[in-house]
Protein backbone atom coordinates (compact mmCIF):
# COMPACT_ATOMS: atom_id res chain seq x y z
CA UNK A 1 0.00 0.00 0.00
CA UNK A 2 1.06 3.48 -0.77
CA UNK A 3 0.07 6.64 1.06
CA UNK A 4 0.43 8.41 4.38
CA UNK A 5 -0.64 7.08 7.72
CA UNK A 6 -3.10 9.00 9.85
CA UNK A 7 -0.29 9.88 12.29
CA UNK A 8 1.84 11.41 9.51
CA UNK A 9 -1.09 13.52 8.29
CA UNK A 10 -1.85 14.72 11.83
CA UNK A 11 1.80 15.71 12.43
CA UNK A 12 1.92 17.56 9.10
CA UNK A 13 -1.31 19.43 9.94
CA UNK A 14 0.03 20.36 13.39
CA UNK A 15 3.24 21.76 11.87
CA UNK A 16 1.26 23.63 9.21
CA UNK A 17 -1.06 25.11 11.87
CA UNK A 18 1.93 26.30 13.89
CA UNK A 19 3.51 27.96 10.87
CA UNK A 20 0.26 29.66 9.82
CA UNK A 21 -0.36 30.92 13.36
CA UNK A 22 3.18 32.34 13.53
CA UNK A 23 2.80 34.09 10.17
CA UNK A 24 -0.58 35.61 11.10
CA UNK A 25 0.71 36.82 14.49
CA UNK A 26 3.82 38.33 12.92
CA UNK A 27 1.78 40.05 10.22
CA UNK A 28 -0.62 41.52 12.80
CA UNK A 29 2.24 42.81 14.94
CA UNK A 30 4.00 44.46 12.01
CA UNK A 31 0.75 45.98 10.79
CA UNK A 32 0.38 47.60 14.23
CA UNK A 33 3.93 48.94 14.00
CA UNK A 34 3.19 50.47 10.60
CA UNK A 35 0.03 52.17 11.91
CA UNK A 36 1.86 53.57 14.95
CA UNK A 37 4.73 54.84 12.79
CA UNK A 38 2.28 56.49 10.40
CA UNK A 39 0.54 58.26 13.29
CA UNK A 40 3.84 59.42 14.79
CA UNK A 41 5.06 60.69 11.41
CA UNK A 42 1.80 62.56 10.86
CA UNK A 43 2.04 64.11 14.35
CA UNK A 44 5.67 65.10 13.75
CA UNK A 45 4.87 66.74 10.41
CA UNK A 46 1.91 68.65 11.90
CA UNK A 47 4.04 69.83 14.82
CA UNK A 48 6.89 70.93 12.57
CA UNK A 49 4.50 72.80 10.30
CA UNK A 50 3.00 74.63 13.30
CA UNK A 51 6.41 75.48 14.77
CA UNK A 52 7.79 76.65 11.41
CA UNK A 53 4.83 79.02 10.90
CA UNK A 54 6.25 82.53 11.50
CA UNK A 55 2.92 83.79 12.86
CA UNK A 56 2.63 80.98 15.42
CA UNK A 57 5.16 82.42 17.87
CA UNK A 58 3.37 85.78 17.78
CA UNK A 59 0.05 84.26 18.92
CA UNK A 60 -1.00 84.03 22.55
CA UNK A 61 -2.84 80.74 22.06
CA UNK A 62 -1.32 77.92 24.14
CA UNK A 63 -3.43 74.97 22.95
CA UNK A 64 -5.69 73.88 20.14
CA UNK A 65 -6.15 71.27 17.44
CA UNK A 66 -5.26 70.87 13.80
CA UNK A 67 -8.81 71.39 12.48
CA UNK A 68 -10.26 71.14 9.88
CA UNK A 69 -8.11 68.34 8.45
CA UNK A 70 -7.08 66.73 11.77
CA UNK A 71 -9.56 67.80 14.48
CA UNK A 72 -8.71 64.77 16.63
CA UNK A 73 -5.03 65.76 16.88
CA UNK A 74 -4.44 68.33 19.63
CA UNK A 75 -1.47 70.50 20.50
CA UNK A 76 -0.24 72.37 23.57
CA UNK A 77 2.69 74.75 23.92
CA UNK A 78 4.54 75.76 27.07
CA UNK A 79 7.34 78.28 27.39
CA UNK A 80 9.77 78.31 30.30
CA UNK A 81 13.21 79.62 31.05
CA UNK A 82 15.94 77.32 29.77
CA UNK A 83 18.24 78.19 32.66
CA UNK A 84 20.43 80.24 30.35
CA UNK A 85 20.03 84.04 30.42
CA UNK A 86 18.20 85.27 27.34
CA UNK A 87 17.05 81.79 26.25
CA UNK A 88 13.58 80.27 26.59
CA UNK A 89 12.60 76.63 26.11
CA UNK A 90 9.44 76.12 24.07
CA UNK A 91 7.86 72.68 24.56
CA UNK A 92 5.33 71.69 21.90
CA UNK A 93 3.25 68.59 22.66
CA UNK A 94 1.02 66.86 20.11
CA UNK A 95 -1.59 64.35 21.30
CA UNK A 96 -3.80 61.98 19.34
CA UNK A 97 -6.11 59.05 19.95
CA UNK A 98 -7.77 60.82 22.86
CA UNK A 99 -4.36 61.97 24.16
CA UNK A 100 -3.35 58.35 24.79
CA UNK A 101 -0.37 58.95 22.51
CA UNK A 102 1.84 62.02 22.73
CA UNK A 103 4.85 63.45 20.95
CA UNK A 104 6.89 66.33 22.37
CA UNK A 105 9.23 68.66 20.50
CA UNK A 106 11.50 71.15 22.25
CA UNK A 107 12.79 74.33 20.67
CA UNK A 108 15.10 76.91 22.21
CA UNK A 109 14.37 80.56 21.46
CA UNK A 110 15.74 83.94 22.26
CA UNK A 111 13.75 85.36 25.17
CA UNK A 112 10.91 87.56 23.94
CA UNK A 113 7.80 88.92 25.61
CA UNK A 114 5.63 87.88 22.65
CA UNK A 115 6.14 84.12 22.86
CA UNK A 116 3.14 81.92 23.74
CA UNK A 117 2.80 81.23 27.42
CA UNK A 118 5.08 84.13 28.46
Amino acid sequence: MKGFTLLEVMVALAILAGVILTVITSYNYHLGVVVRDRQETEAMLLARAKLDDPDFLKQRQTSGNFAPRHPDVTWKVETASAGIPGVDRLTFTVGWDGDRHKLTLTKYLESTAGAPGS
